[in-house]
């Protein structure tokens, strides 16, 4: 649990610094590639190192091309791409804290059905009032969160694209652990991660820079704008190893709550230009804590 609600605090930084590049560059698309760009090169370092990693990996692809391993359940990286995509592009104008309470509701919710129906690697979980009451508790915080709004200039989509970013990343936590499960390893679920993701992310990139005719800017010079991959590598090699012992709803919860201590101080301490960190996003973000007590207090041993 306290690995949990840690990996929960780095993603909210993960926002932030996804956004400060995004907006160094003046293109989310490029600034999400480049994200998981550094992440999938640091992953191919470390396991080029261990011969060990390196012949599960060569397993789980040759597994892959003859279909002893659903191919569909390796696509986890769309998740990932979805969730670095919506930071880069909404993060600046709605703040790090309304962006992680639109996650979460997207995620609990996909955590109580993939749970149910046992698309995770621990089968089936039960869907008792708990976790039930939990759930909808989440979801209501998240909607009086959201009842602050945003900015008048800010699109609707800003406030979809994180929900959306929610349901996948629940998703691939449950097929990240499937892959960890068949491969013997989280980290080869860690690296399919990262290659789908970053082959994804480029092609948006490209397609978008043809389509406003026009590229990024120049890389910026600071180091920090590149940690984004480092930790985005961190919280998925973490989750895929837990989701299988907790599932994929108690791990969405405890990760939740390391993201909103983490995205409220972080809008309050360092707000990022042109956000408001207003009080129904603080009571909304308070009630979702709520929400994973409940969920995890009263959960089964």
């Amino acid at each position: 649990m306290p690995v949990s609600l840690f990996a929960g605090a780095m993603g909210a930084v993960q926002s932030r610094i996804t956004s400060r590049l995004a907006t160094e560059l003046h293109d989310g698309f490029s600034a999400a590639a480049v994200s998981f760009g550094v992440g999938m090169l640091l992953l191919m370092v470390l396991i080029g190192v261990r011969p060990g990693l390196r012949r599960q990996v060569a397993d789980f692809a040759r597994d892959l091309r003859s279909g002893a391993f659903p191919w569909v359940l390796a696509l986890g990286g769309l998740g990932g791409a979805t969730f670095v995509l919506g930071q880069g592009l909404s993060v600046a104008l709605i703040g790090v804290a309304l962006f992680i309470v639109c996650v979460v509701a997207g995620q609990t919710v996909t955590g109580l059905a993939v749970d149910r129906i046992g698309l995770g690697p621990g089968g089936p979980r039960p869907l008792s009032p708990a976790r039930a009451l939990g759930a909808a508790l989440m979801v209501g915080s998240v909607a009086l969160a959201m009842s602050g709004g945003v900015s008048g200039h800010a699109p609707w989509y800003l406030l979809a694209l994180p929900v959306v970013a929610g349901l996948a990343m629940g998703l691939q936590q449950a097929v990240n652990g499937r892959v960890s499960e068949h491969s013997g390893h989280f980290m080869v679920a860690t690296l399919t991660n990262f290659v789908v993701g970053t082959a994804a992310l480029l092609l948006a990139a490209v397609v978008h820079a043809v389509v406003i005719g026009q590229g990024p800017a120049r890389l910026p010079a600071n180091p920090l704008l590149y940690l984004g991959g480092v930790i985005g590598v961190a919280y998925i090699a973490m989750a895929a190893h837990l989701v299988r012992i907790v599932g994929v709803l108690t791990l969405a919860m405890a990760t939740i709550a390391g993201q909103i201590v983490g995205s409220v101080a972080l809008d309050w301490l360092l707000p990022a230009p042109g956000s408001q960190l207003r009080l129904m996003t603080v009571v909304g973000a308070a009630l979702t804590l709520v929400a994973t007590a409940v969920t995890a207090g009263f959960r089964r041993r």
